[in-house]
């Protein structure tokens, strides 16, 4: 009698088991969901969009040395062609986070799109964002510009944010140009077939630009009001974030690594580059790169958002602080 209860209970406990592997996938899928992920992560593997410039570079660093695995966390990052069609990607959830600039962030906020900032990638230099000239240009000061045509890679965004108010600072606004809008592959072309008169550049093509054409520099757009601007992050929906805090942290922890050795060591950025980019080994050796930030900084952040108001980007402020998760910095 005990032998066959005993049969009875071990035939039912393992109907129950078969029963359990069919509705939660594989072992490691099951304990997976019962204990939140890997070190109680709710969310392991992620899509992750990056557009091929150096403002991503941190992504790969920390996906190339492990310290997304060290986390738990699987990455797979996909190339990206522009913040808009990330950002469509990320609401409609085939992307978990993206990088963008943050000009776009704070856009798409103001649209009703409400975004997390989670992690700073870049950061503008002197010259790591410049307007740029054919060699033959009669064009001497920005001040020259006025009624002609000026090359970015995005209408109403971070290039024609900045090359305004280089425009300002000689007496010009934003209706005294043309902005048209080419990749920045495109621009060298543009400017020496005389479609553009000048072009709103970042690298590689500022380098190339430069070497194969002669193009020269105009302007660098990121001084006075743009110094040390604010370009890129990582943004996730604020509902990922609220429903992944933990895992949100795991991943501004390995990139946060990886951030700390892009900003010290710039070997480490040109080894990387042209693992994901067209830059090759002697251009990236040679190639002006902005800052890598270590930490989310709200005043920094603030800079970008009061621009946009100042130059009618946005209608009314928005706190860079409502931006940022609890688990940011």
């Amino acid at each position: 009698m005990r032998f066959g209860l005993a049969s009875r209970a071990l035939v039912a406990g393992f109907a129950a088991m078969l029963a359990l592997t069919a509705c939660g996938g594989s072992d490691s899928e099951t304990t997976a969901a019962a204990t939140g992920g890997a070190g109680g992560l709710e969310k392991t593997q992620l899509t992750i969009g990056a557009l091929p410039i150096p403002d991503s570079a941190a992504l790969y660093i920390a996906n190339k040395r492990g310290f997304f695995a060290e986390e738990g966390l699987t990455v797979k990052i996909e190339t990206i062609q522009g913040g808009a069609q990330a950002q469509q990607s990320l609401i409609g959830g085939t992307l978990d986070a993206t990088q963008t600039n943050y000009v776009s962030a704070f856009l798409a906020t103001a649209a009703g799109n409400k975004m997390k900032i989670i992690s700073d990638l870049y950061q503008s230099t002197p010259d790591s964002f410049n307007l740029m000239v054919p060699k033959d240009s009669p064009i001497k000061t920005p001040a020259d510009l006025k009624g002609k045509k000026i090359a970015v890679n995005s209408l109403k965004n971070i290039g024609t944010l900045a090359v305004t108010s280089v425009l300002k600072t000689h007496g010009l606004t934003a209706d005294d140009v043309q902005f048209m809008e080419f990749p920045f592959p495109d621009m060298g072309g543009k400017l020496e077939q005389g479609v553009v008169d000048a072009a709103w550049m970042t690298e590689p093509h500022l380098t190339a630009a430069a070497t194969k054409l002669g193009a020269r520099k105009l302007a660098d757009t990121m001084t006075g009001p743009t110094a040390d601007f604010a370009i890129a992050g990582v943004i996730v929906t604020e509902e990922f974030a609220n429903e992944n805090p933990k895992t949100v942290a795991a991943f501004q922890r390995a990139v946060g690594k990886a951030q700390q050795i892009a900003a010290s060591d710039r070997k480490a950025v040109e080894e990387i580059l042209p693992t994901y980019t067209k830059i090759d080994a002697a251009t990236a050796a040679v190639i002006t790169l902005g800052a890598f930030p270590t930490s989310l900084d709200e005043t920094r952040l603030q800079r970008v958002a009061d621009l946009m108001v100042e130059q009618g980007y946005l209608k009314s402020p928005i706190e860079a602080k409502s931006l940022l998760p609890a688990t940011a910095g």
